[in-house]
C-alpha cells in the first residue's frame, strides 16, 4: 500500500504525519530523516492497530501539486 505523508518545515528541523492514520508522526532534523522514519513508523503504526483489533485505514488522501502564477 501507498500512504500521502505530509512533511512539514517545524522549528530547527521536520516533522511529519500520515493523513490517513492519525497519531502516525515522525520529526528529525532533515526531509530525509523524517521521510526514513515515516517508513518505519506506517507498518508499525498498522501492526498496533490490528493487535487492538482496530481497522486500518485505507489509503485514500491524495497528493497534488498547484501551478501558482505571480506568487
Amino acid at each position: 500500500m501507498r500512504y500521502a505523508v505530509v512533511i512539514e518545515k517545524a522549528g530547527a528541523g521536520y516533522s511529519g504525519y500520515v493523513p490517513d492514520l492519525p497519531g502516525c508522526v515522525a520529526a528529525g532534523d532533515t526531509v530525509a530523516k523524517v521521510r526514513a522514519s515515516l517508513k518505519m513508523a506506517i507498518p508499525f503504526h498498522i501492526k498496533g492497530l490490528k493487535a487492538g483489533e482496530a481497522a486500518v485505514p485505507l489509503p485514500e488522501s491524495a497528493v497534488e501539486w498547484v501551478e501558482v502564477e505571480g506568487a
